[in-house]
């Protein structure tokens, strides 16, 4: 394992920009300086963080919102690597270094470094330590806390999916929703959830719900083996959208979902940035990873430097989401988006 230590602030760099923004409201971008003028600190700020897949543009947005706020920070870097397994080593590291902050990245990561709010167990998790995360999908559903307006524990955060509702709305208007498929695993707490609320859905919004989860080895974690079986078994059922939900396992896994729903002619729907970016999805409505990390960062910021409580600071998703078309992949479909989508999609031609 490897520190990376910052004990200056470093110049800001500029957040990634698309062409327009859906779904207007308040800008989603936090900008600098918003968190207030900075208090003199009498040493950096420790910082230890854990991400999931190692190092992405959340964790950009995060630390160039501190820089550009004058909030110096030394972070200790620790990264999961995919393995849930290594969790445990980092809360007992975090217990004996006794940082300022701890920031996670995930749901799996925050649940495996903070716990439950129901299941309290110091011995096992962080209660003592305030928790920043990014990217937690469903913080209440996921059983991280009770409620996002009061977390009412040592946790705060941001998050970063549009809700599923809006996301299936903007769905149906590229191309209509008769059977929505979706593949997710099974021990995922929030994907159970997200499937849920699309059960719910299909009720109120008249489609039909094709659901899959992935197989699991003898160990009972998920396993890639069969995708492209149950990628055909998705689309033979009658699915005409697969929707690609913000779980962990699967974002591992797009460059085998993606191509097989392609094979199959099967449109794919990304809920989460990295699922068009660089997953291949046709269409996504996602908010930007930076965004989220300076959405972050500006609750690291009132817990670091303005000494709130993270159980008295409301857990937020950003207010301006992003629709993205990939058009190659439009093209092979010979699937391409209504005329009037184009004047506030960002269009991806490469």
């Amino acid at each position: 394992m490897q520190d990376r230590r910052t004990t200056a602030p470093a110049a800001g760099r500029a957040p990634p920009l698309g062409r327009r923004a859906f779904l207007g409201g308040a800008a989603g971008l936090i900008a600098a300086g918003a968190a207030g003028p900075a208090l003199p600190q009498a040493r950096p700020f420790r910082i230890y963080r854990v991400t999931y897949r190692g190092r992405t543009e959340v964790e950009d947005g995060f630390d160039d919102y501190l820089a550009a706020n004058g909030i110096a920070a030394e972070f200790i870097e620790r990264d999961a690597d995919r393995d849930p397994g290594k969790l445990p080593g980092f809360v007992e590291e975090i217990r004996a270094e006794k940082p300022d902050l701890v920031v996670t990245w995930g749901t799996s990561v925050t649940l495996g470094i903070a716990g439950r709010h129901d299941d309290p167990d110091p011995a096992a998790h962080i209660h003592d330590i305030p928790v920043v995360f990014a990217l937690v999908s469903a913080p209440e559903k996921s059983g991280l806390v009770a409620d996002v307006e009061t977390p009412a524990r040592n946790v705060t955060g941001a998050v970063h999916i549009v809700p599923p509702e809006t996301q299936l709305r903007a769905m149906h208007s590229y191309r209509p929703i008769e059977s929505l498929g979706v593949l997710y695993t099974a021990s995922e707490e929030n994907s159970v959830a997200i499937v849920d609320e699309l059960r719910t859905l299909r009720e109120s919004m008249g489609f039909a719900l094709v659901e899959r989860q992935f197989r699991i080895d003898g160990d009972a974690r998920p396993t890639a083996d069969g995708i492209e079986e149950l990628i055909a078994e998705i689309k033979s059922a009658g699915a005409n959208w697969l929707y690609l939900l913000p779980d962990t396992f699967l974002g591992t896994q797009y460059d085998r979902v993606v191509p097989a729903a392609l094979e199959q002619r099967l449109p794919t729907f990304g809920a989460a940035e990295l699922a068009i970016r660089s997953g291949g999805a046709l269409v996504g409505l996602i908010s930007r990873y930076y965004s989220v990390g300076q959405l972050a960062a500006s609750k690291a910021a009132r817990v670091l430097r303005d000494g709130e409580d993270p159980g008295s600071i409301p857990i937020e998703t950003l207010k301006r989401f992003s629709l993205i078309i990939n058009l190659p992949v439009a093209e092979k479909l010979d699937l391409y988006p209504p005329i009037e989508m184009l004047n506030y999609a960002e269009v991806l031609t490469g």
